[in-house]
C-alpha cells in the first residue's frame, strides 16, 4: 500500500530538524506550568485505574514520555521519524521508543491504559482525524484515557526552512469543538478541556488540551 504523502512529508521534515528541534524545546515543560498540570492530572487518572501502559504517540525526542515516566507511569514512545526515535533512545536509554504511525499502530486491541498525543495530530489532515481517533479507541482498554494538545485556529501555519534546513511543513491548527465532535464520533467521551492564552514572546495562538476516555464495559451500579 502506498503511504499517504503527508506521512512522508512529515517524516522527512522531522528527520531533517531533529537535533535542532530537540535543543529548542528541551526545557519547554519547565516554563509551562499549565502543561505540566494537564500531564499530572492525566497521570493521576491513569495510575488510579492501573489499566496498562501509556503510549506517547508522536513522541519526538522523548521529553513528554520521560516526564510521564517521572510521574510514575509505565510509558513508551512512538514516532514517525527515525531520527527522532534515535534521539529519544539516546537521551532516555531507560525507556522504549518505536517507529510507527498513528494511523496504524502496531499494537493489539485494548492494550493501553492511556495515550498522549502532545501536539502530534497537527500534521494530520482534518479528514483523516476520524481514522486516528478510531485507532486510538482500538488500542485503549475500556476506561483508558486520552490527552490531546494542539494549537487553536482555522488557518495552518506553513513553516519553511526551519533552522536553515531545506524542508517545509504545514502545522494544522484546530478548533476544540470540532476535535471534540470527532472524538465523540469515535466513541471517546470528552471529560475536560483547557484553552490557554499564548505565552508572550514564544507563541502566537491559543493552546488547547482535551482529556477524553474510552467508555468502560462495566454496567452501572444500581
Amino acid at each position: 500500500m502506498t503511504e499517504p504523502a503527508f506521512l512522508s512529508t512529515t517524516r522527512a521534515f522531522y528527520d531533517a530538524v531533529a537535533e535542532d528541534y530537540a535543543d529548542r524545546f528541551q526545557d519547554d515543560l519547565q516554563h509551562n506550568p499549565l502543561d505540566r498540570a494537564m500531564l499530572a492530572g492525566f497521570a493521576e487518572l491513569v495510575r488510579a485505574d492501573d489499566a496498562g501502559p501509556v503510549a506517547d504517540i508522536g513522541c519526538g525526542p522523548g521529553r513528554v514520555a520521560a516526564h510521564l515516566h517521572a510521574l510514575g507511569l509505565s510509558v513508551f514512545g512512538i514516532d514517525l521519524s527515525p531520527r527522532m526515535i534515535a534521539l529519544a533512545r539516546r537521551e532516555h536509554p531507560g525507556l522504549r521508543f518505536d517507529e510507527g504511525s498513528m494511523l496504524a499502530l502496531d499494537l493489539p486491541d485494548g492494550t493501553l491504559g492511556g495515550i498522549v498525543a502532545w501536539y502530534s495530530i497537527i500534521h494530520t489532515p482534518l479528514e483523516r482525524l476520524p481514522e486516528v481517533f478510531a485507532e486510538f479507541n482500538r488500542v485503549l482498554v475500556p476506561g483508558g484515557h486520552l490527552l490531546l494538545a494542539f494549537q487553536v485556529g482555522d488557518e495552518p501555519l506553513h513553516l519553511a526552512q526551519p533552522f536553515g534546513h531545506p524542508v517545509s511543513l504545514d502545522f494544522q491548527r484546530r478548533q476544540p469543538d470540532h476535535v471534540a465532535e470527532v472524538l465523540r464520533q469515535a466513541k471517546l467521551v470528552l471529560h475536560a478541556r483547557l484553552i490557554r492564552e499564548p505565552n508572550e514572546g514564544t507563541e502566537t495562538t491559543r493552546q488547547a488540551y482535551l482529556l477524553a476516555q474510552k467508555p468502560t464495559d462495566r454496567l452501572p451500579e444500581t
